[in-house]
């Protein structure tokens, strides 16, 4: 089968900006990373070898002089000897285990110095969605040209009702002409518009690239749980906040609070850090109620809450991101990340639901054993690592 991943920036700013803080901060950490399936979904006969040969095939890919180009003159915040690592970075597809169970159920796990391993999550993920519909079949049911049209009416709407709003979809994509389609469609609705509303850019790097537009994104729930596994959930948030300062200088400062839910983040929020940072990203929870928790915050640190950003990305569609901006417009600055609804919303076609998370982690390779770390989050749904190691921190932060 064709090479799905062509390109080193198809991939999603924040592994890259993620990938940078580690090197800072934490250069010889060591991770493990488990891909859960929310859906347990069978996958067809032989689809674990052929996501072998994918990741595989990773080995062959070299950022180019135009990326990192590029990315110097839209990402000045990154520090340009990250460059040099990326000029020398090759992915190692030994580091990926993959196997299928007689069921069909799919099972990947990585391992290894974190700053390695770290650019696999969201290649991996692109992979395992777009070569699911092609191994069923289910591919042929993509009509580009008619997702086109659909993709440039949602811009239109987001438009009009005065959303800021980016394209999260990368993990999720049905295929990666799928994005190239809503990139482009999005951008050109864009320009012809003006108004309080405004297409951000995308999450991809290579698709900004593309379309001249701006990568967004900052950071992961990640960082937070590696932390909270080498240090302890209670300060977790605290020295994510202080290690990401101490790397970016104020840049990228919309800050990923849900890792361990709103109260242990709120006992972290000092003064200075929320002066520091520009904003905070709401991605579980209800969206409404987690914008009154912000605002509230802000307010008793005597702090105007309409000169802070507020970045929903919770499971959003435009409908969900039309109604959020109604609201939250009047106390904050909003703006949304929309990843599956842009990406993956053919009729007939069901979305993977499917994620890769950091479950254990050592701060140096001398250590002999990993700790686990999990990620809670303010939907329960949302909760991912070993049940044993849920429970442990939910009893540590006294969550019921």
């Amino acid at each position: 089968m064709r090479q799905i991943i062509t390109h080193f920036t198809d991939d999603d700013l924040y592994k890259f900006t993620m990938c940078c803080a580690v090197i800072d901060n934490y250069p010889r950490a060591q991770v493990k990373y488990k891909f859960i399936d929310r859906d347990s979904t069978i996958y067809p006969t032989g689809f674990a070898k052929e996501l072998r040969e994918q990741i595989s095939a990773l080995d062959n890919l070299k950022i180019s002089e135009e990326e990192i180009a590029y990315m110097k003159l839209r990402c000045p915040y990154i520090p340009f000897w990250f460059y040099t690592f990326l000029k020398g970075y090759r992915y190692n597809p030994e580091r990926v285990t993959v196997n299928q169970d007689c069921d069909g159920h799919l099972s990947v796990e990585i391992e290894g110095c974190w700053s390695d391993t770290i650019l696999f999550e969201v290649k991996i993920l692109a992979i395992v969605s777009e070569l699911y519909y092609e191994m069923t079949g289910e591919a042929k049911k993509f009509d580009l040209e008619k997702y086109y049209h659909l993709s440039f009416d949602k811009a239109s709407r987001l438009l009009e009702a005065g959303c800021r709003f980016s394209d999260f979809g990368t993990r999720r994509r049905a295929s990666f002409d799928t994005q190239d389609t809503v990139v482009k469609a999005m951008s050109d609705c864009a320009s012809q518009y003006s108004g309080s509303g405004g297409f951000t850019g995308t999450s991809n790097v290579y698709f900004a690239m593309k379309y001249d537009l701006v990568p967004v994104g900052t950071m992961a729930h990640e960082l937070i749980c590696a932390i909270a596994g080498m240090y302890g959930p209670q300060m977790a948030n605290h020295l994510a906040m202080k290690a990401w300062s101490e790397t970016y200088r104020g840049a990228l400062g919309t800050f990923l609070y849900d890792t361990y839910g709103w109260d242990i983040f709120s006992l972290n929020f000092s003064e200075d850090f929320a002066n520091m940072f520009k904003g905070l990203r709401v991605d579980s929870g209800d969206n409404l109620e987690e914008l009154q928790r912000i605002v509230d915050k802000y307010r008793s640190l005597g702090i105007d809450s309409k000169s802070k950003q507020v970045v929903f990305s919770n499971a959003l569609n435009v409908d969900k991101a039309i109604k959020i901006q109604e609201c939250a417009s009047e106390v904050c600055q909003p703006s949304f990340g929309i990843g599956t609804h842009f990406t993956n919303d053919f009729d007939g076609i069901e979305p993977r639901n499917i994620v890769i998370k950091l479950i254990a982690v050592k701060i140096t390779e001398a250590w002999t054993f990993f700790n686990d770390t999990c990620k809670l989050s303010e939907d329960k749904g949302k909760y991912s690592g070993n049940p044993d190691v849920v429970r442990r921190f939910m009893e540590i932060l006294h969550l019921k």
